[in-house]
């Protein structure tokens, strides 16, 4: 104990108005009502005693006490004031909050207060009988929560907004890199270069998924040196693997798809370690190249310039990522021995699962239709991310102030059923935009909207439930249903629907529960 925090240097006074104190000799003690009886009391008393019992007769004959003692108590003489008042004045702003006794209890005894001292000092048995007095005594007054920000603009959507640009434009590298990629022969029915392309991308997805939530756990242990240093290390290694992997899957006449691959690996380790460490404006002034693309929508552009231009953009990003790594390259930034590296392995694996199926809403009745789909998904991952905030901050809002969990799940379910209705209207309405932005695009069927509508839900709840942790669950459920359209084209939106529907019921029954919302 450092001593008391809230009580006063102890008093000898007692909870009696006063206490009685003896005559002293030498003094005069005038009864009340003698001056009338001409009856006094001399000094020394041993004396007038003695000398004729006069006092005695006195008192005797005229009653003299019986008159004093009826008569009224001065007002000087009035009740002392209660103890108990100044501590529950002291203790109020604690006492207004408790929502039990046993809190006040603890904070009386954590302070210092005895038994012995509590029954001298205020006249209750023990701390918890005072603890009661002091609750009942007391006004709740407990905080509300805080109300919920209004605006559009409420919990970062315009940093939110920036990502899913981010994540977007890099679609432009492909139409700048378009005829300088076409192949004479294709494989699996798709165009030429497009499978290494593509296995090349889906290599960076899994690594730097995984590579990000290692950085991330690092962030949030404090250590920013350390993640800077895992993204130091790990980046490379996966730019290299996903360059590897597609010079492997390489084919005839595939080399300069390849080599683009290669590329893209190397941009996808860039943007990692930009977006981990919270550089968007910079990726996004790095991309700031590609914006040449888009008069190649209508025009024909020099393959020199469309070169100069995807090499402008990776150099930029290269050189972006570059400098802000250099605390990693500090002595002693590796600090702790961190999380384990087998941790970060699902989020991978949700990566993995999550990219194959864009991937399959690519891969559509035409090129054009498939590629306004991949864009739509992409640029809506914007939204999407500020939807999970909002989810988050509302169930946290309904977690103060509901009391019931009946009330809870209720009110948790519909915050769900809003959000995820928003992020698919989102996502309708960034397609049929794409659509309208690309020369000659199709309208799309509504087979191939429900499609997507079905590929944008797995999404969402597969993110929804990684950022609760259940990331095992999202993981697998997103594999099953990549494998079995890959196995099974026509299976493809069948699968997709089985697992929209499991990971709703799986949100519903990990998510409505209180405990799953504790910071």
């Amino acid at each position: 104990m450092s001593g008391s925090l809230w009580l006063k240097p102890p008093t000898a006074q007692t909870p009696l108005p006063s206490i009685p104190r003896p005559r002293r000799e030498g003094t005069t003690t005038t009864l009340p009502g003698a001056a009338a009886d001409g009856l006094a009391t001399p000094g020394p008393a041993g004396d007038g005693l003695a000398a004729s019992g006069a006092v005695a007769d006195g008192l005797a004959a005229s009653g003299a006490v019986a008159d004093g003692l009826a008569a009224p108590v001065p007002a000087a003489a009035g009740l002392a004031d209660d103890p108990l008042d100044a501590l529950a004045e002291r203790l109020d702003p604690f006492v207004a909050v408790a929502v039990h006794p046993d809190e006040i209890a603890a904070l009386l005894e954590s302070d210092g207060m005895t038994d012995d001292h509590i029954r001298l000092t205020y006249g209750r048995a023990d701390s918890f009988t005072l603890a009661e007095d002091l609750y009942a005594r007391g006004e709740r007054r407990h905080p509300a929560p805080e109300a919920p920000d209004t605006g559009p603009w409420h919990g970062e959507l315009a940093g939110c907004l920036l990502r899913g640009l981010v994540f977007a434009l890099p679609g432009l590298a492909y139409v700048l890199a378009a005829p300088l990629l076409a192949g004479e022969h294709g494989r699996f029915g798709l165009p030429g270069g497009t499978v290494p392309l593509l296995a090349g991308a889906v290599t960076g997805w899994v690594w730097n998924q995984a590579l990000s939530h290692r950085a991330y756990t690092w962030l949030g242990l404090g250590d920013r040196p350390a993640a800077a240093r895992a993204l130091l290390t790990g980046a490379p290694a996966g730019a290299l693997a996903g360059s590897a992997v597609a010079l492997a899957v390489a084919g005839p006449g595939e080399l300069p798809a390849a080599l683009f691959a290669a590329g893209q690996s190397l941009y996808l380790a860039a943007a990692t370690v930009l977006l981990v460490l919270g550089r968007e404006r910079a990726l996004l002034r790095a991309l700031l190249p590609l914006a040449g693309a888009v008069p190649a929508f209508r025009w024909d552009l020099p393959d020199l310039l469309r070169a100069g231009l995807l090499l402008a953009s990776l150099t930029a990003a290269v050189a972006f990522a570059a400098l802000v790594l250099r605390p990693g390259v500090r002595r002693g930034a590796a600090g702790r021995n961190g999380p384990p590296r087998a941790a970060s392995v699902p989020y991978g694996l949700f990566g993995l699962g999550s990219g194959l199926l864009v991937l399959h809403a690519g891969i559509g009745d035409s090129l054009v239709s498939g590629a306004g789909a991949v864009v739509a998904l992409t640029l809506s991952m914007g939204p999407a991310e500020w939807l999970l905030h909002r989810f988050r901050g509302e169930s946290l809002a309904r977690l103060r102030t509901l009391t019931t969990a009946r009330a809870f799940r209720r009110a948790v379910t519909g915050t769900l059923v809003l959000c995820l209705g928003g992020y698919l209207t989102v996502l309708v309405g960034l397609t049929l935009a794409a659509t309208l932005a690309w020369p000659g695009a199709p309208w799309p069927t509504l087979p191939r909207l429900v499609s997507l509508l079905l590929i944008g839900t797995v999404l969402w709840l597969g993110l929804l439930l990684q950022a609760f942790g259940a990331v095992g669950s999202a993981a697998a459920v997103c594999l099953i249903a990549a494998a079995a359209q890959t196995a099974i084209p026509a299976a493809g939106p069948a699968a997709t629907g089985g697992a929209a529907a499991l990971l709703a019921v799986l949100t519903c029954v990990l998510l409505v529960r209180p405990t799953a919302h504790r910071a």
